[in-house]
């Protein structure tokens, strides 16, 4: 996943986009996608996301998010991103991937 922007402003509803690196088709297996719904699900139930909107591509993720009072976007973007890969790379040596 890409470059880092900061959000210095809670207050606001952010559209942010979440790439694949190299653009791989990452997200074409149904198992991967899964992860990024329940990582969703999980940043809505504990750490104060407020979703407004998402659709996951190919290769990236587009969501229209806020936050909670108490909380920090950013915190939550880097969180979510960071678990997401792991669970992502842990699943693809567990099952192996075909495309390199």
């Amino acid at each position: 996943m890409g470059d880092s922007y900061k959000i210095n402003n809670n207050d606001g509803i952010y559209f942010i986009t979440i790439t694949v690196i190299g653009w791989v088709d990452l997200f074409t297996r149904k198992e991967y996608r899964d992860i990024i719904i329940e990582s969703l699900k999980y940043c809505q139930n504990n750490k104060g996301l407020v979703l407004y909107a998402y659709v996951i591509m190919s290769n990236h993720v587009h969501m229209m998010i806020s936050v909670e009072e108490g909380f920090e976007a950013q915190n939550i973007v880097r969180d979510f991103k960071k678990f997401t890969s792991k669970e992502i790379i842990k699943r693809i040596k567990e099952i192996g991937e075909s495309r390199r």
